[in-house]
């Protein structure tokens, strides 16, 4: 392993800026193989509607690419296809999410290797693992590569990350990032991270706190309304960068809220991650599929409702009814 320099990652972090976009993976209706032309599609729309470096980076093979129904192989072909299809213009993350250290290790140096610029690692799921587990797991990614790591807590799939162990994973140069959301007990854990982290990590808000993340440090924040709707993605970046809070949390509870509150009652007839966003990518006329199994098809029973939350948020580029 080249032994990772500050400098440069500090110049690493400073690229994991923007929305940070998740890039469904999207299938064959026919037999659910992988259809990397849509993928590759997709990347450019993306691009398209100004995902760009310093506006955004893109995420493959995360939670709502599908990364959990795909083989490891399958994986590394969605991730080459996104790294291609970018071709610089935009950072590229690799999802390692998984519950071996010895594949993690395994999907970071592919990832680097290929030339993405960024691995996200969370928590090995399955099993409550102890911080001294989720420690060295983390570990062994960062000392594989010299390659951007992003530390995700996804505490509803794990055990959560603690602060502590933050702490000491910031003496590894190149974690660069932390993807965060805390479980909401109203005492401002959420806060005290991102304000104790901001200056040492590019921090990216899970939590849809975006004006007080903004406030507080923190460089990114996750949208899946880009996934249909990219250019009010890079409206959301500019109000906060200008510290127009007010007009900023308004779009929040006009736009991203309504897609909140039909993903959880989706989540009622099914479960996973992204079916929302393929179904709102379908109403705008894009390329786009069911996700694999075991997240059961509920489009047909969603549609409706889809295309007026749609409307109601002033979606510009909905397709006729009957597309």
């Amino acid at each position: 392993m080249r032994k990772a320099n500050s400098f440069s990652m500090q110049a690493t972090r400073a690229r994991l800026t923007g929305c940070y976009v998740t890039v469904p993976t999207m299938f064959r209706d026919d037999d659910l193989e992988l259809d990397l032309a849509s993928i590759r599609r997709h990347v450019r729309f993306l691009i398209e509607g100004g995902i760009r470096e310093g506006t955004g980076v893109l995420l493959a093979g995360g939670a709502a690419g599908d990364f959990s129904t795909m083989t490891y192989d399958e994986r590394l072909q969605v991730a080459e296809a996104i790294i291609e299809e970018a071709d610089g213009r935009v950072p590229i993350t690799v999802g390692a999410q998984t519950t071996s250290t010895r594949e993690l290790v395994k999907l970071v140096c592919a990832a680097q290797k290929m030339g993405a610029d960024f691995v996200q690692v969370s928590a090995p799921y399955y099993f409550a693992h102890s911080q001294e587990d989720i420690y060295e797991y983390v570990l062994a990614a960062a000392e594989a590569t010299d390659i951007g790591i992003i530390l995700y807590n996804t505490f509803w799939t794990s055990s959560s990350v603690e602060q502590e162990m933050v702490e000491r994973l910031a003496m590894q140069a190149n974690i660069v990032g932390l993807k965060w959301s805390v479980a909401d007990t109203g005492f401002g854990q959420f806060d005290q991270a991102v304000s104790c982290f901001s200056e040492r990590f590019s921090i990216i808000d899970n939590q849809l706190r975006f004006i007080t993340s903004h406030m507080l440090g923190a460089r990114a924040i996750e949208v899946h309304v880009c996934n249909y709707w990219p250019e009010w993605g890079v409206r959301m970046l500019e109000l906060l960068e200008n510290r127009q809070y007010t007009d900023a949390q308004k779009e929040l509870v006009r736009v991203a809220l309504p897609f909140y509150v039909l993903w959880l009652e989706m989540e009622k007839y099914t479960s996973g991650d992204g079916y929302l966003d393929k179904l709102c990518m379908e109403l705008v006329g894009l390329g786009s599929s069911r996700c694999r199994p075991p997240t059961r098809d509920v489009r047909d029973q969603f549609r409706e409702k889809a295309r007026r939350m749609l409307q109601a948020c002033g979606v510009p580029s909905l397709a006729p009814v009957g597309r």
